[in-house]
C-alpha cells in the first residue's frame, strides 16, 4: 500500500433548511392561524482519530468532502429533519492546519478522538414562531444559515516514542528488524526505505515503545537533495533519537565523524526544537575488520565533545541490550547519564593557550573605560566650543572686581583722614584751651587787684 502522509482537501458543512410559511385550512375551523414549521440543521465535518489507518491514501484522490444540508420546514407544524454530520477518519497523528490562516485546527494524537473543523448552518424558522396578538397572519419565514467551509491540509506525523536517524545504508532497517517484529525493504544500496516504518520493540518487566525507522537523510537535504527532510515530520514527536553512524563505509569522501556533523546540521536547519532531543549515537557494521579501526578514532573525538558512542552491529545483534538500556533510561526515566562522558582533561600548554586570550580580553576589559574617558575628555572642548567664552569672562570678572576693591580702599583712606585730622586738631584745640586756660586765669588775677585798686 503506497505511504501518503501529506495531503490537501476541502470540505464543506451542510447548510441549514429554510423555514416554511404555510396556514392551517381545515373545514369548520376558520381563521387557523400559521402552521409553517422550522428548517433542518445541517450536517457539520468532523474528523476521528482511527487507530487502524496508517496512511492518508483516501485523501488523495478523493479531495471534496461535502455534508448534506438540512430539509425545509413544512406546513401542519412539520420541521425539516436535521442533516448527519460527516465524519473523516484519518491515522492517529494527524495534524489539521488551516491553508489560509496556516491555524492549527486539531491535532488528533490519540484513538477515537474527534474535532469538529466546520460547524453546519442552523436552521431557519417558520412563520408559526412569528405569531404575535399583534400580527396574527406573519407571511414569512426565516432562511437557514450556510454551513462553514474550509480548505485544509493533512499532515501525519507518526507518533513514535524513538526515532532512527542515519544515512542511507547505514543499517537503521536492520536494527529495526532486529529489537522488534517489523519487516522493512533490506538491501545493500541506498535509499532501500522510501517509507516511514514502525516497529514495537518489547523491552524488560513488560516495558514497550515504538520505535519508527525513516529514510535515510544526505548533505544538502533541507534543500531538496536525495529524498528531502520532509520525513523529518515523523520524529518530531519522538522523546529520544537513535543517531546510527556508519562505521563500515567505504567510500572517500565520507567519514563517521562528518556524517555525524552533517546529519546535526540538517536537523538544526529543519527545526532548533528537533535538533536538541536527547540522540543516542551507536556506531555501527563492527563486525567489519576496518571498522574496527575507525571507532577509536570516532570515540576519541566524540569524548571531547562530552558524547558517549555505543559499539553495535546490527547483523550480529553485538551491543544490542546496552543500547537499548540507554534508550529506555531516557524515555522512562528522563535522565541522560549514560549519554555523556566526562571529557578528558586538556593538556597544561592548552590551558596557557585558552587562558591567554581570556587575560587579553580582561585587559582589554580594564582598559576599555580609561581609553572612553580619554577619548570623551579629547572631544568634550570640540563639542562644546561656547565653554571658551568662559575663562574670558573668568578673567574680566576678578579685574572688575580687583578695580572695585581699589577704588574703594582709595576711598576708604579719604574718608578716615578727615576723621583722624579732627581728631588731632580737638587734640589741639583742647591743649591751647588747657594752656590758655591758666593765662586766663592769671590774666584774671593780675586785673583784678587793678580793678580793686580802681576801686
Amino acid at each position: 500500500m503506497k505511504f501518503v502522509d501529506e495531503v490537501r482537501i476541502f470540505v464543506k458543512a451542510g447548510d441549514g433548511g429554510n423555514g416554511a410559511v404555510a396556514f392551517r385550512r381545515e373545514k369548520y375551523v376558520d381563521r387557523g392561524g400559521p402552521n409553517g414549521g422550522d428548517g433542518g440543521n445541517g450536517g457539520s465535518v468532523i474528523f476521528e482519530a482511527d487507530p487502524q489507518l496508517t496512511t492518508l491514501l483516501d485523501y488523495r484522490y478523493q479531495q471534496h468532502h461535502r455534508a448534506k444540508s438540512g430539509e425545509n420546514g413544512m406546513g401542519s407544524d412539520c420541521n425539516g429533519r436535521a442533516s448527519d454530520d460527516l465524519v473523516l477518519k484519518v491515522p492517529v497523528g494527524t495534524l489539521v492546519r488551516d491553508v489560509d490562516t496556516e491555524e492549527v485546527l486539531a491535532d488528533l494524537n490519540t484513538a477515537g478522538e474527534r474535532m469538529v473543523v466546520c460547524k453546519g448552518g442552523r436552521g431557519g424558522l417558520g412563520n408559526m414562531n412569528f405569531a404575535t396578538s399583534t400580527r396574527q397572519t406573519p407571511r414569512f419565514a426565516q432562511d437557514g444559515t450556510k454551513g462553514e467551509e474550509r480548505t485544509l491540509r493533512l499532515e501525519l506525523k507518526l507518533l513514535a516514542d524513538v526515532g532512527l536517524l542515519g544515512f542511507p545504508n547505514a543499517g537503521k532497517s536492520t536494527l529495526i528488524s532486529v529489537v522488534s517484529r517489523a519487516r522493512p525493504k533490506i538491501a545493500d544500496y541506498p535509499f532501500t526505505t522510501l517509507v516511514p516504518n514502525l516497529g514495537l520493540v518489547q523491552y524488560k518487566d513488560g516495558l514497550s515503545f515504538v520505535m519508527a525507522d525513516i529514510p535515510g537523510i544526505i548533505e544538502g537535504a533541507s534543500e531538496g537533495v536525495g529524498l528531502g527532510h520532509q520525513f523529518l515530520r515523523h520524529v518530531e514527536r519522538c522523546k529520544v533519537l537513535i543517531h546510527l553512524l556508519d562505521m563500515g563505509t567505504e567510500t572517500e569522501d565520507r567519514e563517521p565523524l562528518k556524517d555525524f556533523d552533517i546529519l546535526n546540521e540538517e536537523l538544526r536547519k529543519y527545526s532548533e526544537e528537533l535538533s536538541s532531543k536527547p540522540q543516542v549515537v551507536a556506531a555501527n557494521k563492527l563486525d567489519l575488520p576496518h571498522a574496527q579501526d575507525r571507532l577509536g578514532r570516532l570515540t576519541e573525538e566524540l569524548r571531547k565533545r562530552g558524547i558517549a558512542v555505543f559499539p553495535v552491529s546490527c547483523a550480529t545483534g553485538l551491543g544490542m541490550q546496552p543500547l537499548l538500556d540507554a534508550v529506555a533510561e531516557v524515555l522512562f526515566t528522563g535522565r541522560r547519564d549514560k549519554l555523556h562522558v566526562e571529557p578528558p582533561p586538556k593538556p597544561r600548554a592548552e590551558k596557557k593557550a585558552l587562558a591567554a586570550p581570556a587575560k587579553k580580553a580582561a585587559a582589554a576589559v580594564k582598559k576599555a573605560p580609561a581609553k572612553k574617558a580619554a577619548a570623551a575628555a579629547k572631544t568634550a572642548p570640540a563639542k562644546k566650543a561656547p565653554a571658551k567664552k568662559a575663562p574670558v569672562v573668568a578673567k574680566k570678572a576678578p579685574a572688575k572686581k580687583a578695580a572695585a576693591k581699589k577704588s574703594a580702599a582709595k576711598k576708604a583712606p579719604a574718608k578716615k583722614a578727615p576723621a583722624k585730622k579732627a581728631a588731632a586738631k580737638r587734640v589741639v584745640t583742647k591743649k591751647a584751651a588747657a594752656k590758655k586756660a591758666p593765662a586766663r586765669g592769671a590774666a584774671a588775677k593780675k586785673a583784678a587787684p587793678k580793678r580793686a585798686r580802681r576801686s
